[in-house]
Formats: structure tokens, sequence, C-alpha cells
């Protein structure tokens, strides 16, 4: 199915041509405006007989679209993992709603709980399900290579950054691509039971990225290399001294200590 993204012209039988002012891509609500009317029209894809201006039906129910980004960029990555810049890795963990999931684009050293971070390398499904695009001056429904430009353009420093040899990691990630694309996406979150710590190397949670698809029945995957032993650590940032006396503190050095 074609993107369906706020822009898009679209036909309905009884209003005619329109443009989509707003979309939910979970839901399948849209608001669009036809003509010279002031005011939107909410429609559902589901049960409103809406289609693409050059007449293809958008079968919303049959052929949900992707509601996060994190398939395809996967595939992207991938992409650039053949093309040598394997020093790029993919970070996807859920929002405390459980609705949405984040995703976080980081190169250079790999160090997952320690990441870089790059305006615009990173986002949530909860943006992508109202527009889908990453936000790098790609539109709606481009391909893989369309994303590896635009991702080009947007940030060429950054993207230079992702040259080099990682074999486990690449070797570990054309594995996981191989058995969760196009439907299925990873997700490194650490779950803990209810009332208990951390297990130990538990299941990577795969989580579908489009309505209507079957929980995963696959076989698993196993984390990435790098995530040894982060189980049982402890990861808490620190955090500054609680002041309150309400003057603004300096800090001091070892030649003032002295």
């Amino acid at each position: 199915m074609k993107a369906v993204a706020p822009g898009t012209v679209i036909f309905h039988r009884h209003r005619g041509y329109g443009v989509i002012t707003h979309v939910n891509l979970l839901t399948g609500w849209i608001s669009a405006r036809f003509g010279s009317e002031a005011r939107t029209l909410d429609l559902n894809l589901s049960s409103d007989d809406v289609q693409h201006a050059d007449g293809e039906p958008i079968l919303f129910r049959r052929e949900p679209p992707d509601r996060m980004p994190h398939a395809r960029l996967m595939a992207m990555v991938r992409a650039l993992h053949e093309a040598g810049y394997q020093k790029l890795y993919l970070y996807s963990w859920p929002k405390p709603s459980g609705l949405h999931w984040r995703w976080h684009l980081f190169t250079g050293p790999r160090n997952w709980m320690q990441r870089t971070w790059r305006e615009g390398w990173y986002g949530s499904g909860a943006e992508y399900n109202n527009n889908p695009v990453m936000g790098w001056g790609d539109v709606p429904g481009a391909s893989v290579d369309e994303l590896i430009h635009a991702l080009a353009r947007f940030d060429p420093q950054g993207l230079a950054q992702a040259l080099g040899r990682d074999e486990d990691h690449t070797n570990w990630f054309a594995q996981a691509c191989d058995l969760l694309l196009p439907g299925y996406m990873y997700s490194l979150n650490m779950e803990r039971p209810a009332g208990g710590g951390l297990i130990e190397a538990p299941p990577v949670p795969i989580v579908p990225v489009r309505a209507g698809l079957k929980p995963y029945g696959g076989r698993d995957i196993g984390w990435p290399p790098g995530w040894a032993g982060l189980w049982t650590g402890t990861h808490v940032m620190s955090a500054p001294r609680i002041n309150l006396s309400g003057a603004p503190e300096t800090r001091r050095t070892e030649s003032d200590r002295a």
C-alpha cells in the first residue's frame, strides 16, 4: 500500500479530492480538507470509502501500514553494514505506555548504555505514527536507498563515523534481519518480573510493526554483542547533591581542596 501521511492527496466518493492534514496509523483515523472548505473532515480508513488520488483503494484493514519505523530502519542499517558502515547500531526500547517504541541510531564505540547522541538520529513511534518520516528530508514510503541518501545528506559527518569493521555485531544484526523482517522488530528492553530482579539473558522481545500480525513464533534471537553481564550490573546515573540553600554551587577542583 502507498504511504498515507499529511499532504497525501485522496479521493472520497462523496466529497471529491482532498488533502490529508492529520493521520493516526495506529487507529486509521485521518483528518482531510476538501476543496475550499475551512474545516477538516474526520474519516476512518477502515470504514470510509477513501482512495488515493489515482484511484488505488486504501485497504487499511487488509494491508495496514507500519505504525513504527523500526523495520525500515533495520533494513537501512543492514544495507549500510554491507557497504562498510559496520559501526552503526540501532537501539530500540518501549515507551512507558507500551503503545510505542523509541529508536536511536548511534555510531562509534559499541556501548549500549552510554550511546552517542546526535540531533535527528533518534525518534519515537508516537511521532512516526502521525507522520511516517524519519526527519532527514525523506518522504513517506521512501525506499532503503532513498533513506540512506537522505541520512547522508542530513548528517554526512555523523554517517562517516560509522565507517569501520564490527563483524560480530554485523553478523548478529544480519541474522536478526533475516528472521524478523519485514514484519517484526527487536526490542532491547531488560524486563524484570513483578517484585523480582533482572533475569540473566532472557529472550529478546520481538514486536510486530503493524496491526494484524500474529505474535512472533519464529526462532529466538540472541542478545547483541556487548550485552553480557548487563542484567546483573547496576545502571544508575549519578544525581547531583541536593541543595536547599538556594544559592548556586561551584564545583571544587583538586587544587581548591588542597
